[in-house]
């Protein structure tokens, strides 16, 4: 039991240390600043570069693209997992079984994930960009 709860708060830190980026809470400016001429010239610059205001879509996409890549590295953390339990086993049977029952499971997940993202690339593709 003690080592599910240890595996589980290190899955829980990874997750939290690979999400905490994708929270960045700065300010930025929607109408040009007439009290400071340098970030009225840093807009112009931005929007003649391509980079405008994030809309739905884009922080929507944002957000499922840090969701699938937040999985991925999930499904391989459990798959070394798996593989090491498999490697410790010592020729048990009963803990062999369960490290690929715990391999098996996490590739099955890793083929829905990839499943997810192949789904949301072709709608992204075929309906968001036209």
């Amino acid at each position: 039991m003690k080592k599910a709860l240890n595996s589980l708060l290190s899955v829980l830190m990874l997750t939290a240390i690979m999400v905490l980026p994708y929270f960045v809470f700065a300010q930025g400016t929607s109408t040009p600043n007439s009290f400071n001429p340098a970030l009225d010239k840093l807009q112009t610059v931005a929007e003649g570069g391509g980079y405008v205001e994030p809309n739905l879509a884009i922080v929507v996409g944002t957000v499922i693209r840090a969701a699938l890549s937040l999985l991925g590295g999930v499904f391989i953390i459990l798959i070394v997992i798996g593989g090491y339990d498999w490697m410790t086993a010592e020729g048990n049977e009963q803990k062999v079984e369960k490290a690929q029952n715990y391999i098996r499971r996490a590739i099955i997940g890793l083929i829905i994930t990839l499943s997810a993202w192949a789904m949301w690339a072709f709608i992204l593709e075929r309906f968001i960009s036209a």
